[in-house]
């Protein structure tokens, strides 16, 4: 066997998702679908800034609560990395391994979305809702739809863990695991402008 067919081997099997053409076009057909989700986040993120402003006197630094909305980011963040660690067992061909991981990745991203619901819930009570001003609309709109996300990615990955538990890693499974975790990369990605944008700056007052 020569040298090329060797890298070759070696290849298909640290990049199962890629060993055949469906594998490749399923990659690059995400890649292009992420492009069209971060035109709609820059939409509402352009939304958000040009209507922040108008609160009716609700000021952003005294609503948030940072600690809180730390905490969710941490979360969020650490199940980033449980996706990365997931990700490399499916290159290494660990099925096991990666399902573990995967289900981490699934509990943070629940316990994300309670904190979430948390919050919602007691901005509303401070009288901070959807309709109350064009910032509460702006608001609610950019970190909603990020949230419905994040709940799409765990029904998505749950569903993922139980074909991964009958099936194992194919070259026929081994793409849905990879676009799962790149989406789960992306919207990790969002939250990290949301809480620069949305909470850092409105913290202080910028």
């Amino acid at each position: 066997m020569s040298h090329a067919s060797h890298e070759g081997e070696n290849k298909i099997m640290h990049q199962p998702e890629k060993a055949t053409l469906e594998g490749r076009n399923k990659v690059l057909g995400f890649w292009l679908f992420l492009g069209g989700e971060t035109v709609l986040f820059g939409t509402l993120f352009a939304t958000f800034i040009a209507l922040r402003g108008e609160s009716n006197g609700v000021l952003a630094k005294d609503l948030f609560d940072m600690t809180l909305v730390a905490i969710a980011t941490f979360i969020l963040l650490t199940s980033s990395l449980t996706s990365v660690l997931a990700t490399q067992a499916l290159h290494r061909g660990n099925a096991k391994q990666m399902i573990n991981w995967l289900i981490v990745t699934v509990i943070l991203g629940f316990s994300f979305l309670g904190l979430e619901i948390y919050e919602f819930y007691h901005y509303v009570h401070l009288g901070h809702t959807f309709s109350s001003s064009p910032f509460g609309s702006s608001f609610y709109a950019l970190v909603g739809f990020h949230g419905a996300h994040v709940a799409l990615g765990v029904a998505w990955i749950t569903i993922l863990i139980v074909q991964g538990m009958r099936k194992g890693i194919t070259t026929y499974t081994a793409p849905k695991f990879y676009v799962a975790g790149l989406y789960w990369h992306f919207i990790d990605v969002v939250w990290v402008f949301i809480f620069t944008v949305v909470y850092l700056m409105g913290e202080v007052g910028f």
